[in-house]
């Protein structure tokens, strides 16, 4: 079994909610659950899979902590590793930039030669705009939790079991 991070920034506790509740689904896979406000280079160094959980902050921003991090993350070598990313944003009050944190970081990552698994589809959002959307597909999972919070425990469980043939 490969060893699995859910590495997460979290401003407001909707995304370490949702880390929290994607780690209590994969519990018997023993993920470890990191804050990336520690600024701990370790779990990507140590594990296999990371998932990674970013929020949209105004216009094609960071959450602060991943902002803080993203030098490091910049100078790491993430060949081999496989990575899955899930990201939090408002489609109503920022639906030209719904989720764009997610993009940035699938930028950075897949540059640095991560293997990206878990794209998601776009129907059932309404959204204008996403920097996370490549080749017509979110880049992992986009949860609304302040427009459509009622959808977040599917959108998890429905995502997960598409990632675990990669776990």
């Amino acid at each position: 079994m490969k060893s699995i991070a859910i590495i997460y920034g979290s401003s407001t506790e909707n995304t370490k909610v949702a880390a929290e509740k994607i780690a209590e689904q994969l519990a018997d896979y023993a993920p470890t659950l990191a804050d990336i406000y520690d600024g701990d280079e370790k779990p990507f160094l140590t594990h296999d899979v990371l998932i990674l959980g970013v929020s949209t902050w105004g216009v094609q921003d960071l959450q602060d902590d991943w902002n803080d991090f993203y030098p490091k993350l910049e100078k790491l070598d993430l060949s081999g590793k496989t990575i899955a990313l899930f990201g939090l944003g408002d489609a109503s009050i920022y639906p030209s930039s719904f989720v764009d944190a997610m993009g940035i970081l699938y930028e950075i990552v897949s540059q640095k030669g991560a293997t990206i698994i878990g794209e998601v589809s776009p129907e059932g959002y309404d959204f204008e705009y996403s920097r996370a959307v490549v080749n017509n597909k979110f880049v992992g999972l986009p949860l609304d939790d302040d427009t459509e919070p009622e959808l977040t425990d599917e959108r998890i469980a429905n995502w997960l079991e598409t990632l675990k043939p990669y776990l």
